[in-house]
C-alpha cells in the first residue's frame, strides 16, 4: 500500500506511524497518555478510534482507542499491524475477581479466560490466550520501579458487561454463573473485555503485545470505595504502561547496534 493511503476504520497512514502504540479501550484516555509522550499531537479520528502520536526520547509513539471489546479492538489492531506497527502496550481497566487485588492495583494478565467469541476467528479455542512474555516483564518492572501494588495472573475476557454483573437475570444466567465461578476458583484475579482477542490476534499476527491494567474495584464491589478518585488510579496504569514502552524501545535499541 502508499505510504499516505489512510486504513478505512483508524483512519490513519504509514507515513503517521511508527513500530510501538498503546491502545487504550476509551478516546477519552488518548490524550491523557498522550500528554506523558514528547511532542504529542492528534492526528486521525474516526468513529471510535482517536489516534495521537508523540514521541518516547527520538522514537515515535502512537496512542490509538479500540473502543470496547473484541471486534473493534481486532480491527484497530489489524490495521495498524498493516501500517508496520509491530509492539502493542495496551492500557485499561479492569475489574478485580480475587481477594488478592484491590481497587487502585495495577494488573499485569499473563493470560486470558477466552470468554468472548471473536478470537475463534484467529485460532481454535484449545489454542491458549496469552501475551508476549518479554512486554509482561517490562511492564512488571516498570510497576515496581514506580512502587505500585501489582498482580500477574489471569484475566477472563468477556463480550458482556451486564452478563457478568447480572447473570441472574438472564435466560441462561445459571451457565454464566457456573462458568464464572469455576474461573474464579480457578485463580483468576481480574475481568476485561479486550485482553483475550489482543494476545491471540497479536500472536496470530506475528506481532508482540501485552496489557498494563488498573483495577477499578475491589472483589465483589463496584463501589468507588476508597480515597483515590478514578483519574488518579489511571494515573497510576498510565506511568506504568509509558515506562514500560520506554524500556521496550530501549532494549530494542541495544538489540539493533
Amino acid at each position: 500500500m502508499q505510504d499516505n493511503q489512510k486504513m478505512m476504520h483508524i483512519a490513519l497512514s504509514k507515513d503517521q506511524v511508527g513500530k510501538y502504540a498503546f491502545l487504550p479501550g476509551s478516546p477519552e484516555r488518548v490524550p491523557r497518555i498522550a500528554a506523558f509522550l514528547r511532542d504529542s499531537e492528534k492526528v486521525a479520528q474516526n468513529r471510535e478510534h482517536t489516534s495521537y502520536r508523540g514521541y518516547i526520547g527520538d522514537t515515535p509513539v502512537m496512542v490509538v482507542s479500540t473502543g470496547m471489546g473484541g471486534p473493534s479492538t481486532a480491527i484497530c489492531l489489524e490495521e495498524l499491524v498493516k501500517l508496520g506497527v509491530t509492539t502493542f502496550i495496551r492500557i485499561g481497566t479492569c475489574a478485580s475477581t480475587s481477594a488478592l487485588v484491590e481497587r487502585g492495583d495495577i494488573v499485569i494478565p499473563t493470560g486470558a479466560v477466552r470468554m468472548e467469541g471473536t478470537s475463534s476467528h484467529y485460532l481454535p479455542l484449545e489454542y491458549p490466550s496469552v501475551p508476549d512474555y518479554s512486554l509482561v516483564k517490562k511492564i512488571e518492572e516498570a510497576a515496581i520501579a514506580q512502587g505500585f501494588r501489582y498482580n500477574t495472573g489471569v484475566t477472563i475476557t468477556k463480550d458482556s458487561f451486564y452478563t457478568q454483573t447480572e447473570p441472574e437475570t438472564r435466560p441462561i444466567g445459571y451457565e454464566l454463573i457456573n462458568k464464572w465461578t469455576a474461573y474464579e476458583k480457578g485463580g483468576a484475579t481480574s475481568t476485561s473485555m479486550e485482553e483475550a482477542l489482543l494476545f491471540i490476534a497479536a500472536t496470530s499476527l506475528g506481532v508482540r503485545a501485552a496489557s498494563a491494567l488498573i483495577s477499578a474495584t475491589n472483589y465483589k464491589s463496584y463501589d468507588q470505595d476508597n480515597i483515590l478518585s478514578p483519574l488518579e488510579i489511571e494515573k497510576r496504569v498510565i506511568i506504568t504502561g509509558v515506562e514500560a514502552m520506554r524500556l521496550v524501545i530501549e532494549e530494542d535499541k541495544r538489540k539493533s547496534r
